[in-house]
């Protein structure tokens, strides 16, 4: 019997809210609306669903969205922790379930009012007070000044340029590309709003190095996907995308967003999943027509490329140039517009344009999208997946 995961699972369904600035509900009803939105794109109903993944930071309990969707017993639930870094692992935990026989159809979703109720991008007290570890860990940087994300991710950001000699516009040209794409997507927010280099470095100072336009949206919405097996993906109503590879990553004296203790102080937990997602798939990144990297802050693009093996250390800034993570370029990169330019639902929307890239119903399509690399947050532990036409 074979031990890989491979081909054995598929996405055979997604679904979403709008995404906006105020919702006018609450998180449970994102939840819920998405994971309904999710089911009707696959022909499936809440009777087939027997099990259902998330966040360990989403509010909404496995039991209440079963509650409210009407699903009468759960054969499988799961959490992953580590904020965004968990995206493409509730997926892999979708996957192994199925593979394994434990569920037939799991829901993997993700649900906040993150800009208006809850804003991360805020200082929050929160989470430097977990009831964990990480809580204890935060309690050393936070009072200290530390307390934002995009603080967090300055320091790194700082750090990069210094070594490698990178400026300010080489981050924007992330911002850029992820715009350009957004202005073509009708359910991004900043749809129809693309902006230029010089719009980038216009913008304000956020946490020196970061700009404004480094820094991806808060937002309000839902994501949901319905995960099932190979073999029943296939009598299903949408052409299924299947999991080529899925794996988890953590790196030496990790912590999360505050990694600093390195010899490395890069993301080498993308490295971790990287090395797995090419072994398992038995793929390269030469073999990758396109990719989907998290982008909260436009810098760790940049690092995951040079950790995913695109490019070498320090090269980045020279691969990004000249469109070429655009459509058209040599790795086109979210063509949804990223967390930057169509929403920010932790990863989980990133996950859906790739399985629209695979059905070959993205709004900007890449030829031969038939493999798309998709990954989750970075500065944490981390996840990523291989997704694969039949």
């Amino acid at each position: 019997m074979s031990r890989t995961l491979s081909g054995k699972a598929a996405i055979v369904g997604i679904g979403a809210t709008e995404f906006s600035k105020e919702s006018g509900r609450s998180e449970l009803q994102l939840s819920v609306e998405a994971v309904q939105h999710a089911l009707a794109d696959c022909g499936l109903t809440v009777a087939d669903v027997d099990g259902l993944t998330t966040f360990t930071m989403d509010t909404s309990s496995e039991i209440a969205l079963a509650r409210e969707l009407g699903v009468e017993e759960l054969r499988f639930f799961s959490r992953i922790n580590y904020g965004g870094g968990a995206a493409c692992a509730t997926v892999q935990q979708a996957a192994m379930a199925v593979a394994t026989g434990v569920a037939d159809v799991v829901v993997a979703y993700r649900g906040f009012n993150e800009r208006s109720e809850s804003r991360f991008g805020q200082v929050s007290v929160a989470a430097a007070t977990q009831v964990n570890t990480n809580g204890l860990d935060n309690a050393w940087t936070y009072p200290m000044g530390l307390g934002t994300p995009a603080a967090t991710v300055a320091m790194q950001a700082r750090r990069y340029l210094h070594e490698y000699g990178a400026t300010s516009e080489d981050f924007g040209r992330v911002a850029v590309a992820d715009r350009r794409h957004a202005a073509t997507n009708p359910n991004a927010f900043f749809y129809g709003k693309p902006i230029t280099l010089e719009d980038h470095q216009a913008s304000r100072m956020i946490v020196d190095p970061l700009h404004l336009l480094d820094c991806c949206q808060e937002s309000d919405g839902a994501v949901a996907l319905v995960i099932t097996s190979a073999e029943r993906a296939r009598d299903l109503a949408q052409t299924p995308a299947y999991v080529a590879a899925a794996a988890q990553g953590s790196g030496r004296d990790q912590f999360v967003m505050t990694s600093y203790y390195r010899d490395d102080i890069g993301i080498p937990e993308m490295g971790v999943v990287g090395r797995e997602l090419w072994r398992q798939s038995g793929l390269a990144p030469a073999d990758m027509p396109m990719a989907i990297l998290y982008d909260h802050f436009t810098p760790y693009v940049l690092m995951q490329l040079e950790e995913l093996g695109f490019c070498g250390r320090g090269e980045a800034p020279d691969f990004v140039k000249d469109g070429a993570i655009e459509v058209g370029g040599r790795l086109p990169l979210n063509t949804h517009g990223g967390q930057l330019g169509e929403a920010y639902i932790h990863g989980m929307n990133g996950i859906a344009e790739g399985v629209r890239q695979i059905r070959g119903t993205s709004v900007n399509h890449v030829a031969d999208a038939h493999h798309v690399l998709v990954t989750a947050g970075t500065g944490v532990p981390t996840s990523g997946l291989i997704l694969a036409a039949g």
